[in-house]
């Protein structure tokens, strides 16, 4: 490899939720921050290539087409283990790189990937019933139509952070001045008051989700087994799509503590092998600089393909640019190289090729003026 451009492999759009307004504003940020690779990376969702395809070549970025599930490892549960799920044992979130565009996936893998979807869209359409009866109940006089968070704030999937969204327009829309949103807020969360400032939109719909519709709040939903396909199946369908399983490890959270499944490395990798994994992320803001280094050089000399990413699949707008936790101002050379590399490896392996340099020469010929 020649040159090593800035990537990101792991960016959530609107056809899940996603910080950007729309696939043109999160292209354009990336071209203006100079990243020239960029990763569409959608809960349950293949709809984005099309678009996501079009709009990289106009700005000379070169596409990667990704995808992300919550899948459920029963043995990780039986044992209690933690995996990259702090929360919930064996509770497992995987991606897809490098899938094939035009989309092959078809038969029985894409009607399980339809299912999955539509399990989650359900899911949420009964946390906003139970919602709406909070409201009713508290008599707030605000009511959240299902059917135009749909319509209106989505691409097809629908999640919870969409329901903290339209329930912070409907504050806004009845509530004209400041005092009266602040009471109505008080209202709709128990008597609690707001804690975020009124104009940071990303905080508020934070707020909102954690004290509402998280586990404890007013208008908490459990998920429903349905949901969470096994490993195994996940795996299978992201192959059946061209793609390749990849394992995103947490690594480090703020206060340096790591789930049982990642705190030992050398196991971790073991394990991951046997699963089938030979591909691995990071999203690197969770994580330092030396832990970020320490585990990708490991697990890149272990044979796995790394790649980095943010996410954005939540309301707050940041850079694409990837940082670390401790170091704001980018990656280190070493970790633009291990994501380069990575990222040269998915390139080719969606375009049939395989190997770093047959990926390398795919995105310079894409990228280069």
């Amino acid at each position: 490899m020649k040159k090593i451009f800035d990537v990101n492999a792991h960016l959530h759009t609107p056809y899940s939720f996603s910080a950007f307004k729309d696939v043109k504003q999160a292209l354009d940020m990336a071209r203006e921050e100079g990243v020239k690779v960029v990763g569409i990376n959608d809960f349950y969702s293949l709809d984005g290539y099309g678009e996501w395809k079009e709009k990289c070549a106009e700005r000379k970025l070169y596409p990667l087409f990704n995808i992300e599930f919550i899948s459920l490892n029963s043995e990780d549960q039986a044992a209690g283990l933690r995996v990259n799920d702090p929360n919930n044992p064996g509770r497992t979130y995987l991606s897809g790189k490098g899938l094939a565009y035009p989309v092959i996936l078809k038969g029985e893998p894409a009607r399980q990937l339809a299912a999955v979807k539509a399990e989650s869209n359900a899911q949420v359409e009964r946390m906003c019933a139970k919602l709406n009866d909070h409201l009713a109940a508290i008599g707030s006089g605000l009511h959240i139509d299902f059917a135009a968070v749909v319509k209106d704030l989505t691409r097809g999937s629908v999640r919870e952070r969409h329901l903290a969204t339209a329930l912070r327009m409907a504050v806004d829309a009845k509530a004209k001045t400041e005092a009266d949103k602040l009471s109505l807020y008080e209202q709709v969360f128990g008597g609690n008051p707001l804690k975020s400032s009124l104009d940071n939109n990303a905080a508020v719909e934070n707020e909102i989700r954690s004290k509402l519709l998280k586990s404890g709040g007013a208008a908490f939903v459990p998920e429903d087994p349905k949901a969470f396909l096994p490993m195994e199946t996940v795996c299978d369908i992201i192959k059946a799509a061209g793609g390749i399983p990849t394992y995103p490890f947490l690594a480090d959270d703020a206060k340096g503590n790591f789930t049982d499944f990642e705190g030992d490395l050398q196991k971790a990798a073991d394990t991951l092998k046997k699963r089938g994994f030979t591909s691995v992320e990071f999203i690197t803001t969770r994580n330092t600089t030396a832990v970020l280094e320490q585990y990708s050089d490991y697990l890149q000399d272990e044979g796995f393909t790394v790649t980095f990413g943010s996410e954005h699949n939540t309301p707050a707008l940041e850079p694409i640019r990837l940082r670390t936790r401790d170091h704001a101002e980018g990656l280190s050379e070493k970790l633009r190289a291990t994501n380069y590399r990575g990222a040269c490896i998915v390139a080719a392996h969606q375009a049939g090729l395989e190997g770093a340099d047959a990926g390398a020469e795919l995105i310079e010929k894409a990228v280069e003026e």
